[in-house]
């Protein structure tokens, strides 16, 4: 901990390259202290004689892990814990582990007084089935852990759900809609017991889900919000713990209800509506609890940008390969959910195809659905195109989920239930030569 106000280490915990990342570490750098990217290539921790000792040296860490989007959050969680334990950190992992459950999210806040929608988590799905009448024409599904809108649906009072989509606990929740126009929610930005910004967030075309990450539009409301949102939006983040977050509400008929306490919410739709950057105020947070000092009125001006510029401060990698993306083969187990089950099946890579596509009997012993809007797809042999219905889905390839809307087509015909497409390839790098349905006498003669 710095005592005299003097040059403060900030370590920022991020294995990933996010644009939020790189703009809280060029911040820390712009207000004049000295910013450390806790990655793989530099991070370790030594234990020497009864010592710790880190690699880095930081004085305070501000946990920008994303653990949504993994398999197995547990390592990544524990890896925040060991920082937590020997110097202050921003976003304890003890916080974003509620924050990511949204069902234990809802636990909280609801314990402390604050309104969320109704909901209904059970580990037997006959019992969830049985309370699904209890949330009316439509309800909300969800996994508990997603982002981006993934592992969201809506469903009807006749269709079956499951305790669990692909490895995630999943639950029924209300739908809250106050009127019948195009669905939205408002999203709260807040650092400390700052209101950085506010914003609408409105769901993209032939969808109700509203976040950005899907297309959705986006409208400030930082000067326009009402009386009691404010003090909601402070409060929930206070009940989880967090030190910043992207506090989701909605308006009912009846007033506001908390959705979600985001602990790594993107910038960039909150930029793009309020003009307004939240890594300056993340930075300064950071500085000034290890002790250090900041020029207030330098954080405004560096807020009325976003510089998501590579910092200078990215550790530089000792080997070759460390950052590339991950490799998977020319055909992959994969691991396909819906709404009512998950089948792991072999899917064929195909670098040419934007959008990703499930053979029609897979989709529906997996509940995939509902149909969203229909898509023409021309065929690379032939010149007439086809309409095939699109549905989100769940895609679990090499430890990561990717919830894709793809395309259903009869498959029957081929070798291959799932084509995976750009929409997914687009993380990856497609080593042509693995196959995992090629035995290994083959490979061998190969």
């Amino acid at each position: 901990m710095v005592v005299d106000g003097s040059n403060v280490r900030v370590g920022v915990l991020s294995l990933h390259n996010s644009k939020e990342t790189k703009a809280i570490l060029n911040a820390v750098e712009d207000l004049g202290h000295e910013p450390e990217w806790l990655r793989q290539e530099n991070t370790a921790v030594h234990i020497v004689d009864d010592e710790i000792v880190r690699e880095p040296e930081v004085d305070i860490v501000a946990n920008r892990l994303l653990l949504s989007n993994t398999e197995q959050p547990s390592e990544a969680l524990g890896l925040a814990n060991i920082y937590d334990s020997i110097c202050p950190v921003l976003n304890r992992p003890c916080s974003v582990m509620t924050a990511i459950h949204k069902f234990s999210t809802a636990t909280a806040l609801s314990d402390a007084g604050i309104r969320v929608p109704d909901a209904l988590l059970a580990l037997d799905d006959g019992r969830l089935n049985d309370g699904r009448s209890a949330f009316g024409e439509e309800a909300v599904y969800k996994t508990a852990i997603g982002t981006h809108g993934g592992g969201t649906w809506k469903v009807g009072p006749d269709e079956m759900v499951n305790p669990q989509v692909g490895q995630r606990q999943a639950f029924l929740q209300e739908l809250i809609e106050r009127d019948s126009e195009r669905h939205r929610d408002l999203r709260v930005y807040v650092v400390g017991d700052r209101i950085v910004g506010a914003m609408n967030r409105y769901a993209p075309e032939n969808d109700w889900r509203t976040n950005v990450a899907l297309g959705g539009d986006v409208e400030d409301m930082s000067e326009n919000l009402p009386e009691n949102v404010p003090e909601i939006a402070r409060r929930s983040a206070e009940v989880i713990g967090l030190d910043y977050a992207g506090v989701d509400l909605i308006e009912g008929h009846d007033g506001w209800y908390v959705l979600e306490v985001n602990p790594t919410a993107g910038f960039k739709g909150l930029y793009e509506a309020t003009g307004r950057s939240a890594a300056p105020y993340i930075a300064q947070l950071a500085i000034e609890e290890a002790g250090g000092t900041v020029d207030r009125e330098r954080v405004e001006e560096l807020a009325a940008t976003l510089d998501d510029s590579v910092p200078a401060c990215k550790p530089v990698s000792r080997s070759p390969e460390s950052g590339e993306p991950l490799v998977i083969g020319y055909t992959e187990q994969v691991l396909v959910s819906g709404t009512s089950g998950s089948e792991t099946v072999t899917a064929k890579a195909d670098t040419g195809a934007t959008r990703s596509s499930i053979d029609t009997k897979l989709a529906a012993e997996i509940g995939a659905g509902p149909i969203k809007s229909m898509t023409r797809v021309k065929s690379g042999s032939r010149k007439s195109s086809k309409s095939r219905p699109v549905v989100d889905v769940v895609i679990g390839v090499g430890g990561n989920r990717h919830t894709v809307t793809a395309s259903i087509e009869d498959r029957g015909h081929m070798d291959y239930p799932v084509l995976l497409g750009r929409d997914i390839l687009e993380n990856y790098q497609v080593d042509v030569r693995r196959r995992v349905d090629r035995d290994e006498e083959n490979e061998l003669e190969e």
